[in-house]
């Protein structure tokens, strides 16, 4: 009678209600935050001061229903899925070249069926289904130089056909950033590691150099631009600088408890498309400190319950899936913070789950359905 009873406990999924409650957390704050700071460009722009919200609502919706089926779809079944899953999202990629939507100068967008869709995003869920994929087949391979290269060369592709096609080094970024982390964690040495990052910041740093010791009069593309701007906004306040000026106004004007939600007075027309990247901002401006380190707290919470699920995982391959959902979220949550306070050169990385994007929230919301997946066969025989 005891075996039986201790057989059907182990049987019962375990669900991680603590996450459950965070994601819900973010996604409700985010939307009386994209509302607050939409609401006047949206009123000027479409006559609908909830125009950004309505679009945002569904793709919210439908991603908490994606979220729920991924929930429930055996996550080991994905490994089976990871060509297919990767293939699928190079395609995508390709297909912006003929049908792609041109949206604010950057072509990144498919209409599909009336339906938006970013196939950037769709290839950072890819990568990590298929980096976690080939780690696993990789085994004891992967400490060698071969291994560890083939283990790169794919997502290194991914991230190229994602620059080059739609020009969006962030993603880019983010995607090699990703499968670094999960290698990182799969790897017992950290020589590689250390040497790499010490080559790309000397790269980096030279790079900066040479672009603040130019001459600016002559030919230079936009990123550079952007550099220039990250090491003087105030120099570049009519160009590439203004935006990022304009958000630390909205952060230094912001003080300890904020203006009140709704008070911001950069939204309105200062800080341009407000709800993408620089939505953090806003967040400082009305809510002040306290509003933000709440924001930051809660992402810490979110990190912090992955990383227990990615601990107490049944299995390697199901560790190595949360532990690329973890990365992407904290990668991008880094990243935006980090533009909009300049403490990076501005490029364009969105909130996660607070930012307008329904592609992005749908991603991330089904990337949070795989995780839930692996924290229910926890302490499955």
């Amino acid at each position: 009678m005891r075996v039986g009873i201790l057989r059907r406990e182990r049987e019962e999924s375990y669900i991680d209600y603590s996450l459950i409650f965070i994601i819900l957390f973010l996604l409700a704050f985010g939307l009386i935050m994209l509302y607050s700071t939409s609401s006047y460009e949206a009123a000027l722009d479409y006559g609908d001061s909830a125009y950004y919200f309505k679009h945002q609502l569904i793709p919210t919706l439908l991603g908490l229903a994606g979220m729920l089926v991924m929930s429930y779809i055996p996550y080991k079944i994905l490994s089976k899925l990871a060509m297919p899953i990767y293939l699928a999202s190079a395609i995508l990629l390709i297909l912006i070249i003929p049908f792609g939507k041109m949206v604010n100068g950057a072509k990144r967008w498919l209409i599909i069926m009336g339906v938006s869709i970013q196939p950037a995003e769709i290839a950072k869920v890819a990568t990590i289904i298929f980096t976690a994929t080939i780690i696993i087949k990789l085994k004891r391979n992967l400490m060698t130089y071969k291994g560890f290269g083939v283990a790169l060369l794919f997502p290194l592709i991914l991230a190229g056909m994602v620059y080059i096609i739609t020009r969006n080094l962030s993603s880019a970024i983010i995607i090699m950033g990703i499968t670094f982390v999960m290698l990182f964690i799969s790897t017992p040495g950290y020589k590689r590691y250390i040497i790499g990052a010490a080559v790309v910041l000397g790269v980096v740093a030279l790079l900066v150099i040479l672009i603040a010791n130019s001459d600016q009069s002559s030919g230079m593309n936009y990123r550079f631009e952007r550099v220039l701007a990250w090491l003087d906004p105030n120099a570049h306040a009519s160009g590439k600088g203004f935006q990022t000026l304009q958000a630390l106004y909205a952060i230094g004007s912001g003080g300890v408890f904020g203006k009140g939600l709704g008070e911001s007075m950069q939204k309105m027309g200062f800080i341009p498309e407000a709800q993408n990247d620089m939505i953090f901002s806003i967040i400082c401006e009305e809510l002040g400190l306290f509003g933000a380190i709440a924001v930051m707290l809660m992402f810490l919470l979110l990190i912090w319950r992955l990383m227990i699920i990615a601990n107490n995982a049944p299995d390697m391959f199901g560790a190595l899936l949360v532990i690329g959902v973890m990365g992407h979220i904290a990668i991008q949550v880094i990243l935006n913070i980090a533009v909009v306070t300049n403490t990076i050169p501005n490029t364009g990385i969105t909130l996660p789950f607070i930012s307008y994007g329904g592609s992005a929230v749908i991603i991330q919301l089904a990337e949070v359905g795989i995780a839930l997946n692996v924290a229910r066969n926890i302490g499955r025989d």
